[in-house]
């Protein structure tokens, strides 16, 4: 892991990225999915403790999305067409384990990258928001595509390397070792807490 940086939680969000029951059911029934949510709760009861900000994404289309998505898009075309993950199915919304509270930042996306499709960056800009600690599924979508959108847009980056998780452990493995330190610090949910305190 490369060596992380320290963060000021009064500039600082966690992303917790498509923990929605649609999306966790494409993880393993091996016990990983529930660790995986247990590690993301200590994460965020980290940073709310440390003064920092949560912010919740999640997936999920109304009738005027699906009808906006081209044929050529190779990833949401087929979610389109069969008219899935619908903004209003409880198997969309947030995982009742991380319920948003007042504060939260909640956005709803209708891409892979948190910002693509949202006004997520000017509410982070608008808090004085300089630095994100990434969690959340999957590594392969939703973590890498924002993570290499907000490494452009000049945040301040770490990735919880033991709260992303993918339905594919091998590109899970490869873009942990090799692409993600690239554009983000690593970091684990038990590291988190000093670099929280670490200004």
């Amino acid at each position: 892991m490369n060596t992380a940086a320290a963060l000021d939680p009064a500039h600082t969000a966690l992303l917790v990225l498509d923990c929605q029951p649609a999306v966790l059911a494409a993880l393993p029934e091996d016990g990983a999915r529930e660790a995986l949510l247990g590690r993301i709760e200590r994460a965020v009861a980290d940073v709310r403790a440390a003064g920092g900000t949560v912010v919740h994404v999640r997936v999920a289309f109304t009738e005027a999305d699906w009808d906006a998505v081209p044929d050529t898009n190779k990833s949401f075309a087929a979610l389109a067409r069969h008219r899935a993950m619908h903004d209003e199915d409880a198997a969309t919304a947030v995982h009742e384990r991380l319920a948003p509270l007042g504060d939260d930042i909640v956005v709803r996306k209708t891409r892979y990258g948190a910002m693509s499709t949202t006004d997520l960056d000017r509410r982070l800009r608008e808090r004085g928001i300089t630095a994100l600690v990434v969690s959340g599924t999957s590594t392969s979508g939703a973590v890498l595509s924002t993570v290499l959108d907000a490494a452009d847009r000049d945040y301040l980056l770490h990735v919880l390397s033991d709260a992303v998780a993918d339905p594919d452990p091998e590109v899970h493995d490869t873009l942990l070792r090799r692409v993600l330190p690239t554009r983000a610090h690593l970091v684990d949910t038990a590291g988190l807490p000093e670099l929280l305190r670490a200004r």
